[in-house]
């Protein structure tokens, strides 16, 4: 325990600190950086440009080339027999209702609803979280909601945490702000943006649950290849220091490393647990199993696409200004922004299965989310 806490100290450090240190070693101040709530500022950013974008383009299309190169890959038997799809239980048709509603009510503008209008992206989040894990029941006999309902609980709280922490690392880059939420108190804004920041780690999970479920994806493929990486440890000392050159760069060069935001904290974390010796999520790769990266990255987008088009109707709702590629917006998000939902999706799992090591069972969340589960009413170790 005491381990834990002290990485958890150093990686505080690392993701806090390295930006503001950026801010200093321009002589700029870090107040306001600071200040609570965060005001919306009125960013000028660079105007597009066909450079930035093709070369950003790069890596969602080495992304897409990975991900063919997996499913051309001939799936191996399964361990057990797949699961046979069931009814969707009672509490999944519930959620389909609540979802709807929460839907209707986000998307339009009723009189007698305007004390609430802006309080419906949670409700609209809690929806999609209970009907995705009704979606998985109904394949599996089981989900993360009903099999491990403590662990899920908790990572609502720690979703907050996670989240809160992405809109610190926006201070520096400014790609994001929010409109619709009226004159707020630090007080009024924490408690109006904690809920729906506390559904992103339980929505991208059982998302990744539910896709796993499907052969298409959870199914292990035969003759992918196995990365074998020398000296571990030296590279990931190598990439540390990149990262954290890269998370202090957000706060000297804003407009230009702005996707570091979505990939560096990913680095620290990888490269960080190497140099403790511990065992990542990512281990199955040394075996040809992409499946821990390919699945939660995955279900970044397919949440993704959901947050961006429940996000575009909604009275209180974050609007985005990028630098270089705000171009060929699909709803309110530049195309080349939803390739940040891809690392997002594997920092959600890293995160989570920081959660699992510290819960009764000790166990990664990692190959487990893929293994068809027990029959129900047999014993489950915590999986996703």
């Amino acid at each position: 325990m005491a381990r834990a806490f002290l990485k958890l100290g150093v990686l505080s450090l690392l993701l806090l600190g390295l930006p503001l240190l950026g801010v200093k070693v321009t002589g700029g101040a870090i107040t306001p950086y600071l200040s609570f709530p965060p005001a919306t500022r009125d960013v000028t950013q660079p105007s597009f440009s066909w450079v930035a974008f093709f070369l950003l383009a790069l890596l969602p299309l080495a992304t897409a080339a990975l991900y063919g190169a997996w499913f051309r890959c001939p799936p191996l038997p399964a361990a057990s027999q797949s699961p046979r799809p069931g009814r969707l239980p009672w509490w999944g048709v519930a959620g389909l209702f609540w979802l709807g509603c929460a839907w209707v009510l986000a998307w339009t503008r009723f009189p007698w609803f305007a004390p609430w209008q802006r309080y419906t992206f949670s409700p609209l989040w809690l929806g999609y979280i209970v009907v995705v894990n009704a979606l998985t029941f109904r394949r599996t006999g089981r989900c993360l909601l009903t099999a491990q309902t403590g662990y899920f609980l908790a990572l609502f709280p720690l979703s907050a945490f996670f989240w809160w922490y992405f809109e610190y690392l926006n201070r520096f880059v400014a790609n994001w702000y929010y409109v619709g939420l009226g004159e707020l108190g630090p007080l009024e804004y924490f408690l109006l943006a904690t809920p729906p920041f506390a559904t992103v780690l339980p929505a991208v999970l059982s998302t990744a649950e539910w896709l796993a479920s499907y052969p298409f994806w959870g199914s292990r493929r035969a003759g992918f290849w196995a990365p074998r990486i020398e000296r571990p440890r030296c590279i990931a000392g190598l990439l540390l220091l990149f990262a954290a050159a890269g998370l202090a760069g957000l706060g000297i060069w804003p407009r230009y490393l702005f996707p570091l935001l979505w990939l560096a904290p990913l680095a620290v974390i990888i490269s960080l647990q190497t140099l403790l010796g511990e065992e990542t999520v990512f281990a199955p790769l040394k075996e040809g199993d992409w499946r821990p990266v390919l699945v939660p990255a995955a279900a970044g987008l397919v949440c993704g696409f959901f947050w961006e088009m429940w996000n575009y109707y909604s009275l209180a709702r974050w609007e985005y200004a990028v630098p270089f590629v705000h171009r060929f917006q699909i709803f309110a998000m530049p195309l080349l922004g939803y390739a940040g939902y891809l690392p997002f999706g594997l920092e959600c799992v890293l995160v989570s299965d920081q959660l699992a090591r510290l819960w009764p069972t000790k166990e990664s969340v990692c190959p487990a989310l893929f293994d068809h589960p027990a029959p129900p009413g047999q014993s489950l170790k915590i999986t996703f």
